[in-house]
């Protein structure tokens, strides 16, 4: 029973040494500001996007470090993470920065031209699950899209995926949706920072080569445990 219980502590204590070694791309705050220097910035986050280990959201960090940045865009849920699966998310404006907070679960799904009229690049930095049905790589998806056609720049931060295989089929043509938007697996084994390579590299659904910066992990790889810090969406409770 000792034997058991400090199989289980030890087994405990290095897969918190494990996740506390990844260092997300939120985290990479000096390449953030090389790539954000002298640009008007849009930021897709949420209640997800916080730096490793802590409580501090990248938005208030890159604020603090004087990025330009000059609308929140909100995902399903909200910007929040508190409305509930379909619920529609109202414009807003965040009370801390007091920015404004446009919705991309609302009126519209994709950044609207007149939305991106005033910023140079789009900041996409939301945990995902790596689930095709998960709205939150429609909405990078979409995003890219906008992008491509208003030729802005994106910047994608990669996280890892507390799954990392691939199963199931790939939606047809005919069944694409919000909840199924991307033509891979249900589940993709993709990060979001592999799936906005492939998006732009194929350039599905007209995404075309434009700037896509992607910054990647640093003590991840492919097959490494790893726990979500943060349940994203009240549909993911445990």
């Amino acid at each position: 029973m000792k034997s058991i219980c400090f199989l289980f502590c030890f087994l405990f204590f290095m897969g918190g040494i494990s996740g506390a070694q990844i260092q997300m791309g939120a985290d990479k705050i000096d390449e953030i500001l090389k790539q954000t220097d002298g640009k008007r910035v849009g930021i897709i986050v949420n209640h997800t996007s916080l730096l490793s280990g802590s409580s501090v959201h990248l938005l208030d960090t890159l604020v603090a470090r004087g990025v330009n940045i000059k609308k929140i865009f909100a995902p399903e849920h909200g910007f929040r993470g508190q409305a509930a699966a379909g619920e529609k998310v109202d414009d807003e404006r965040d009370t801390k920065t007091g920015l404004p907070v446009i919705s991309l679960y609302g009126k519209n799904r994709k950044p609207t031209p007149e939305q991106l009229s005033d910023i140079d690049m789009l900041i996409f930095d939301i945990q995902d699950v790596g689930t095709r049905f998960y709205t939150y790589i429609s909405t990078m998806f979409y995003a890219m899209k906008a992008c491509s056609e208003q030729h802005k720049e994106m910047l994608v931060l990669d996280r890892p995926n507390p799954n990392d295989y691939v199963d199931g089929p790939i939606v047809s043509d005919s069944l694409k949706s919000f909840v199924g938007a991307v033509s891979v697996p249900v589940l993709h084994g993709l990060t979001v920072g592999e799936l906005a390579c492939m998006i732009r590299g194929e350039k599905w659904d007209g995404v075309e080569d434009y700037p896509l910066h992607v910054i990647r992990m640093s003590g991840w790889k492919h097959g490494d445990p790893y726990s979500l810090p943060v349940r994203p969406s009240p549909n993911l409770p445990n």
